[in-house]
């Protein structure tokens, strides 16, 4: 009997425990990390631009230029909601996986999600990374990418937009926020997430 009563309690004391933590919680040791804390730059090298944290975005203000992270990062997934602040013709994207930016010139040739008006979620050194129809006009957007070896595959607003092989070149590189703002208009971005997977 006193055995049964001890057991009892044990397992009252396990269904304690699980009830009090969050279902949604993330795993003990997970990698994910925020690249932008809402406050500071910390961990970002703006170049030939302008950016600012504004209301707790990164606000590129002018200027064709990056806004780069410090860090180099090979498989990954990222995590970020962006807005184009232009009624149309906004242009801006995110680089991922270079290493250097040619001489005078502001940007990497590649590689690139687009963030053009109808190009949206496009990587054009990759065929089989084409989207439409899945971006908010006017509204922000939340854009998962999953690097890992040759491959590559995005989530816009939740849904899968495209997988793609053929990834050349450095096999880790630094992420960038592209300002492209005399042609395309400022932009916003905000909840950056990297998830490590190497």
């Amino acid at each position: 009997m006193k055995a049964l009563t001890t057991c009892c309690c044990i397992l009252v004391a396990l269904g304690l425990f699980t009830s009090c933590t969050p279902l949604n919680s993330e795993a003990p040791g997970s990698k994910r990390v925020a690249l932008f804390d809402g406050k500071t730059l910390t961990g970002w090298t703006v170049l030939k631009c302008e950016a600012a944290v504004d209301s707790g975005d990164i606000l590129i203000q002018t200027g064709n230029g990056l806004i780069q992270t410090e860090a180099q990062y090979g498989d990954f997934v990222l995590e970020f909601d962006w807005k184009a602040l232009s009624d149309n013709k906004w242009d801006s994207g995110v680089y991922f996986r270079y290493d250097s930016v040619p001489e005078n010139r502001p940007w990497p040739g590649r590689y690139q999600v687009n963030l053009r008006q109808g190009q949206e979620g496009n990587v054009g050194a990759l065929k089989e990374a084409r989207s439409t129809g899945l971006v908010k006009i006017g509204e922000w957007n939340q854009f998962r990418l999953r690097v890992q070896g040759a491959r590559a595959a995005l989530f816009m607003n939740g849904e899968l937009a495209w997988e793609a092989d053929g990834l050349e070149g450095p096999q880790q590189g630094f992420i960038a926020l592209q300002a492209e703002v005399p042609q395309g208009g400022q932009h916003r971005f905000r909840n950056i997430y990297l998830t490590p997977l190497d």
